[in-house]
């Protein structure tokens, strides 16, 4: 796949498991996890557009719009984000993946050529919905016969292309303190004294 993609980036959720902090705004290695995301999705396409479903901020540079009500969940997030994707590709990702790279989004790209998208699964074969690039135009007409919440239930039936995550780290995203802090451990070099 060489066509161009856009990005809708999922912000707003509620961080129950991480006691309700601004999970996006939380930093790793001078960025926050917001922040690194974007570039990563800019490293992989420069010219792709960016649109961040959650509460707008000064970084990175985007399009910020807000599901209504704020909080609702990926489907009625991805609702009002995906209206700003131009592009024929699109790539759907949490805001919450420090350990994403841009070899991971041409890994989805080579996969999804012949598909109408692809998926990063774990370990154990379960797909990241949050980590997944689709056809616009697929996804589009998906989401609009599509009624109930489950990002499964949107996604499932479009039949993905698989792409494994090997060496990948138990906990790709960050959801808990812990899970924060083996992020800041694997990825902030130590400065030298």
């Amino acid at each position: 796949m060489s066509e161009h993609l856009d990005a809708v980036i999922l912000a707003g959720g509620a961080a129950t498991r991480m006691g309700g902090l601004d999970k996006p705004g939380l930093t790793i290695a001078g960025r926050t996890l917001l922040e690194h995301v974007a570039a990563t999705v800019r490293a992989h396409d420069p010219e792709a557009g960016v649109t961040v479903v959650g509460p707008e901020r000064h970084r990175p540079r985007a399009s910020y719009v807000r599901e209504d009500p704020p909080g609702a969940g990926p489907v009625p997030a991805l609702r009002v984000g995906l209206p700003n994707v131009r592009a024929p590709w699109c790539v759907l990702l949490a805001a919450d993946l420090p350990y994403l790279r841009p070899e991971h989004l041409a890994a989805l790209a080579h996969a999804a050529g012949p598909a109408n998208g692809a998926v990063l699964v774990d370990a154990s074969g379960r797909q990241q919905w949050l980590t997944g690039l689709w056809r616009t135009d697929v996804l589009r007409e998906a989401l609009a016969a599509y009624t109930r919440r489950s990002l499964h239930g949107l996604l499932g039936p479009l039949e993905p292309a698989h792409v494994p995550l090997p060496g990948a780290p138990d906990a790709f995203d960050v959801d808990t303190p812990e899970a924060l802090s083996r992020a800041r451990a694997n990825l902030e070099k130590p400065t030298d004294a």
